[in-house]
């Protein structure tokens, strides 16, 4: 007989007030074969992926089609291909959004895209992190280029748009790490206190034009933007605001064509980042999540860096994610918020 477990999944893409937009079902346990790993999932994350992939469409799934992609677990069983973890390792992950997400009681995902969980943080703190944790990473020394040297980073600014979310609220502290200023936008006084928190030197409302309030802080322009909100809103402002040289990335996709035009006389870069295209493509280099993963462990066991979670919810049920995916899709979340246990 097969062995079935608890999920979350969806049949319809609907509106998240629909009842059936999220529901809870019992679909097949897999097994681990090749570089899986099989991973018992202590608790999950949500992100603006997740309401994008489940936002309404004509589309009907013949099975449950399951969302969640940040994970944190133990695993429960490894593939015969694998050598990076075995059963009984506490893991965190962000996953690939080709396959099914996690928010299950068992997931499969490559090891080569799985971090070894920070030994301080417990399962709920750990889920907060994989995928603004790779997104943020990537955008800023796969993308942008950035040093990682502090002395080369000397004087060298970063303005993050949208520095209160979870992509920024790593962003920052990494950014911080390799020694450059950090400038954030944030409009209200709980977003501004959030950022300033987690490193920003300074903060400006993105609701503003940037160049002048960076003006008043002695910057006339910045090396770097990373832009974590609604791209073509902001695009005229980052062109300005961008130093001759600089690098813009964004990591969130336009509903309208971008005129790349305006960058021409600065020599400006312009560059995505999508943390699923490793393993969307099985590029090469995919191990480099699994590296990035434990390198950033390692910085949070040693106090450099902390969890981003700001709100935890309890069990991890259709319910319980109908309500998170509504509170993201306000815009206005700060941090992230984790749901655990099933």
């Amino acid at each position: 007989m097969l062995e079935t477990m608890k999920a979350v999944g969806l049949y319809r893409y609907l509106p998240i007030e629909h009842p059936e937009s999220l529901l809870d079902v019992e679909i097949s346990k897999p097994s681990a074969a090749g570089r899986d790993v099989l991973v018992r999932v202590k608790a999950v994350a949500v992100n603006p992926v997740d309401y994008k992939v489940r936002s309404p469409k004509e589309k009907v799934e013949k099975e449950p089609k399951i969302l969640g992609w940040d994970v944190a677990g133990i695993v429960e069983e490894a593939g015969p291909d694998c050598t990076l973890f075995q059963t009984g390792d506490e893991v965190y992950y962000a996953g690939d959004i080709t396959r099914q997400g996690g928010n299950s009681e068992f997931q499969l995902v490559d090891e080569r895209i799985v971090g070894k969980k920070p030994k301080s943080l417990d399962f709920a703190q750990a889920a907060a992190l994989p995928l603004t944790t790779i997104t943020a990473y990537e955008a800023l020394f796969d993308r942008m280029n950035i040093s990682r040297n502090p002395d080369e980073n000397k004087n060298r600014t970063i303005l993050i748009i949208g520095a209160a979310g979870g992509v920024g609220s790593i962003a920052i502290q990494l950014a911080k790490r390799v020694g450059l200023t950090v400038i954030g936008t944030a409009s209200r006084p709980e977003s501004v206190a959030w950022a300033k928190e987690h490193g920003a030197d300074h903060t400006i409302n993105h609701y503003e034009e940037f160049v002048p309030q960076l003006k008043p802080l002695g910057f006339e322009t910045v090396h770097y933007i990373l832009c974590l909100n609604t791209t073509e809103k902001h695009w005229e402002n980052m062109s300005k605001s961008i130093a001759p040289q600089g690098k813009i990335c964004s990591i969130v996709e336009t509903e309208v064509p971008l005129n790349l035009n305006v960058l021409k006389n600065k020599s400006a870069t312009f560059v995505w980042e999508l943390m699923f295209t490793r393993s969307m493509f099985q590029t090469e280099d995919m191990i480099e999540q699994h590296r990035l993963l434990n390198e950033v462990a390692d910085l949070i066991d040693n106090q450099a860096i902390k969890t981003t979670l700001n709100k935890r919810l309890t069990p991890i049920n259709a319910e319980n994610l109908r309500e998170a995916h509504s509170l993201l899709e306000r815009g206005t979340t700060i941090g992230k918020i984790v749901l655990e246990h099933f």
